[in-house]
């Protein structure tokens, strides 16, 4: 199976460094429409999703 087909976590887009840390690329904005920027062309990039974990933190899955 290639990377491309990997299911997971792949990215984390915060407004807080704090919150997230760990093996998967974090993305700090500076507020949450950088935020959901960021997420939106993650995912993109990725064919992934983002999930609102309503904390000030995004993740990027592929399901």
């Amino acid at each position: 199976m290639s990377s491309y087909e990997t299911s997971g976590i792949l990215a984390a887009v915060t407004l807080d460094k704090d919150l997230v840390t760990g093996g998967v690329p974090i993305f700090l904005a500076r507020n949450e429409e950088e935020r959901e920027k960021i997420a939106l062309f993650v995912s993109k990039s990725l064919n992934a999703m983002v999930h609102d974990l309503e904390n000030g933190c995004y993740i990027i899955i592929r399901h």
